[in-house]
């Protein structure tokens, strides 16, 4: 495959050189929705380049279901190891499916050394997803639950490009930290403003601008400053 031919961001910006040496040792994938392919404390195995699936960074532990922290979708990857046996500290779930590029650690860590354009985008990628951490951390601390849901809807949107998106309201509540009840609630909200349409399993984005507006500066900082961070 070409490299013009892949979604992947990430992989398209590296130098022809960079791609050629890495992309014998990347293979593709399905990944399945609420499959779990990193798990906390888990050793690395391989890295992930999402094509069309979206999965969710989520912090947990043993008695405590978690909350997302962060999303990645064709526009970054996984939780990147540097050396053999580094472990993940949140677990990755698959909240859209689809098919994703990965690669053995052992490969990425060599290639990090000897492939200059992939340390440096593996690099301004971390700075993007850092920040992309910092708010969402704001958007639970100082954002209504509204607000929140219509950022994770045009974060989702932004992502995977797909208008539908499956979804039960137990996972959205997990990764919105909120209960239930004020998923179900906030969803009738973004409905019955034209939003968005509320279906058994999946939701409907019907208007960008009115999810956008609903955001607010929920959303739109981390947005810019990718862009930003992924011009060179």
């Amino acid at each position: 495959m070409s490299q013009s031919a892949i979604r992947n961001k990430l992989l398209r910006k590296l130098t022809s050189d960079d791609f050629e040496a890495m992309w014998p040792r990347m293979e593709r994938i399905d990944l399945a929705l609420k499959q779990e392919p990193l798990h906390r404390g888990d050793v690395i195995d391989f890295v992930y380049f999402p094509e069309d699936c979206v999965c969710s960074l989520v912090a947990k532990t043993q008695n405590v279901n978690g909350i997302e922290v962060g999303m990645f979708g064709f526009e970054g990857m996984s939780n990147m190891v540097v050396r053999l046996g580094d472990k993940t500290a949140l677990s990755t779930i698959v909240q859209v499916a689809g098919s994703a590029w990965r690669i053995g650690a052992d490969a990425f860590a060599s290639f990090l050394h000897t492939q200059p354009s992939l340390n440096e985008l593996t690099l301004r990628y971390k700075e993007a997803v850092a920040i992309q951490f910092a708010y969402t951390a704001l958007a639970h601390g100082s954002f209504t639950i509204e607000e929140r849901l219509a950022r994770w809807l045009l974060m989702s949107l932004d992502r995977s490009e797909r208008e539908t998106i499956p979804m039960v309201h137990e996972f959205l509540a997990m990764m919105l930290a909120v209960r239930r009840s004020g998923v179900t609630t906030a969803t009738h909200v973004l409905e019955g403003v034209g939003a968005i349409k509320a279906n058994r399993g999946s939701i409907t984005i019907r208007s960008r601008e009115k999810l956008l507006e609903i955001a607010g500066e929920s959303y739109g900082a981390p947005e810019a400053d990718y862009d930003r961070l992924m011009s060179y």
